[in-house]
C-alpha cells in the first residue's frame, strides 16, 4: 500500500544517539529524506557490540515485520576499544570478539531482509589530548591520569570493520581513516576528543549519504508517501489520494 513509508534504522552507541542533535548527522538524514522514508534513532550510549547482541530481536525481529526496513546504519567500535585497566574497561570488547559481534549483526538484519541495505561504519578517530582535557573539565583533580582510549588502538577496531565488511561484501565507511585526511581534525571534528562536532556530524552525513546513493538509496528519486499539494483538486481532493493509494 502506498503511503507507508519505509524505514532506515540507525544503530549505534552514542554517537548515533546525539545524531538527532541540531547539527547531528542523523537528523540531517531526516530532512533528506523528509516524506521519503522514517529514520529511526536506535543509538545506545556507553553500549558496545557485546551489549547491542542483546538489542537484536527487539529492533530487528525476525518475525512479524511486514515491513522490514530498507536500510540500516550499524556504527559501534568507540566503547569496545577502551583500554583495559583504565576508566572505562567495563566497556571494553577484544577485537576479534567485536569483529564476530559485528558479524552476527549483520548476518541478524540479513536474515531479517536480504534485501536490507547495511553499511558499516567504524569509530571515529581519537583525539587523546582532547579526552585528557574534557575528563579534567568535568571531574578535575579526580580526573584520570591515562585516556582511556587511544588513537592507535581505535584505528585498528576500525581496520576490523571495514575488514569485514569487505568479507561479507557489504559497504562501509572508514571514518577513523577519512576524518584524520584533513588537518586539525582533532578539534574540528571531535568535541571532547571522542564525540562529534556539528563539522564531525557533517562529515558522517556526507559518507551516508554517499553510499546510500551509490547502492540507489537516493532520497530525490523516492517518491513522496502522499501526493504533493499541488496534484490535489481541490473541488475533488479524494481523486488525487484514491490514484496515491491503489
Amino acid at each position: 500500500m502506498k503511503g507507508i513509508r519505509p524505514q532506515i534504522i540507525l544503530f549505534g552507541d552514542s554517537i548515533t544517539q546525539q545524531s538527532f542533535s541540531p547539527s547531528g548527522w542523523g537528523s540531517a538524514l531526516a530532512d533528506n529524506f523528509s516524506r521519503k522514508a522514517d529514520i529511526l534513532n536506535r543509538g545506545y550510549g556507553g553500549y558496545n557490540t557485546r551489549w547491542a547482541l542483546f538489542l537484536l530481536h527487539h529492533i530487528f525481529p525476525l518475525l512479524g515485520l511486514a515491513n522490514p526496513p530498507v536500510a540500516a546504519t550499524i556504527f559501534f567500535g568507540a566503547n569496545d576499544a577502551a583500554l583495559l585497566g583504565r576508566n572505562s574497561e567495563r566497556q571494553h570488547v577484544p577485537i576479534e570478539e567485536y569483529k564476530e559481534n559485528l558479524r552476527k549483526i549483520v548476518l541478524h538484519l540479513k536474515r531479517c531482509s536480504p534485501t536490507m541495505l547495511v553499511v558499516l561504519i567504524s569509530p571515529p578517530p581519537i583525539d587523546e589530548q582532547g579526552r585528557m582535557e574534557y575528563a579534567q573539565s568535568v571531574y578535575g583533580e579526580k580526573a584520570m591520569k591515562l585516556p582511556e582510549r587511544t588513537n592507535e588502538t581505535t584505528g585498528e577496531y576500525a581496520n576490523q570493520c571495514v575488514s569485514l565488511a569487505e568479507e561479507l561484501g557489504i559497504p562501509s565507511i572508514n571514518l577513523w581513516s577519512k576524518m584524520q585526511e584533513n588537518e586539525g581534525w582533532q578539534r574540528k571534528y571531535l568535541s571532547d576528543g571522542l564525540h562529534l562536532t556539528s563539522e564531525g556530524n557533517a562529515v558522517v552525513h556526507k559518507e551516508v549519504v554517499q553510499v546510500f546513493n551509490q547502492a540507489g538509496l537516493s532520497a530525490p528519486s523516492m517518491p513522496n508517501d502522499f501526493p504533493h499539494h499541488s496534484e490535489i483538486d481541490p473541488n475533488n481532493p479524494e481523486k488525487a489520494f484514491t490514484i496515491q493509494c491503489t
